[in-house]
């Protein structure tokens, strides 16, 4: 905000500085390889030469869109410092390790709408399970879980989650475990994929955590899930 003071007859302009703070947060220069944003800060690398602007803008806006809710409602003390990589030598969708993500350039070339690939990624980084107890499908299956409620274009990168067969299994891991997380969400036990996360996360999971956390174990949840599969 530009202020003025009118001082022995002579008007002496200047800038609030407090609102250069408040613009530079907000106004962010997509040509950058560094963010910063209500305290978080991404960096953001490719060597694929072509890599598209518009999705860049999109990965780095869904980044200070999602993350800062899932820091908030999963894990307080996640990292504040990210890095994503568009990387040539990658060939795959995404991979997360620690504070840092790794994508797929040919992905999104030909997926430029599948942005809530960031969204699966960084619940990644919120997880921070370490050398996890627990099975991998619960990891993959709640970071998905985290993208069918958290993500903010799902319609636009063709993603959702499939319809109950009766050849699936729990252990199936990603979107499959995702429906039967928002299933036992709906109908079973709200609040038990934030359990889950926890339990995960300080090394307390069992087996036997469904039962405790939901009442049931995980092959009755199943078994009523499988009967009755509406969300």
């Amino acid at each position: 905000m530009k202020y003025c003071l009118l001082l022995a007859g002579l008007f002496i302009c200047g800038i609030s500085e407090a609102v250069v703070n408040v613009n530079r947060d907000s106004a962010l220069n997509y040509e950058s390889s560094r963010f910063e944003k209500d305290g978080y800060i991404l960096h953001f690398t490719s060597n694929a030469a072509n890599f598209s602007a518009a999705v860049k803008k999109r990965m780095v806006d869904a980044f200070f869109t999602v993350y800062p809710k899932l820091v908030k409602d999963f894990n307080k003390d996640a990292a504040k410092e990210v890095r994503f990589k568009i990387d040539t030598a990658y060939h795959g969708v995404a991979a997360t390790g620690g504070g840092n993500v790794v994508y797929d350039p040919t992905w999104f070339a030909k997926n430029p709408g599948d942005i809530d690939v960031v969204t699966h990624e960084v619940m990644h980084i919120v997880q921070a399970y370490g050398r996890s107890v627990g099975p991998w499908w619960i990891t993959e299956g709640i970071a998905d879980y985290i993208r069918f409620q958290y993500g903010i274009d799902n319609e636009g990168g063709h993603w959702k989650l499939p319809a109950y067969t009766d050849r699936q299994k729990y252990s199936d891991g990603y979107r499959v475990t995702a429906r039967f997380l928002a299933w036992i969400e709906a109908k079973a036990k709200r609040g038990t994929v934030k359990a889950l996360n926890k339990a995960l996360r300080d090394h307390s999971y069992t087996a036997d955590s469904w039962k405790q956390i939901t009442g049931r174990s995980l092959d009755e949840l199943w078994q009523a899930y499988s009967k009755d599969p509406v969300l």
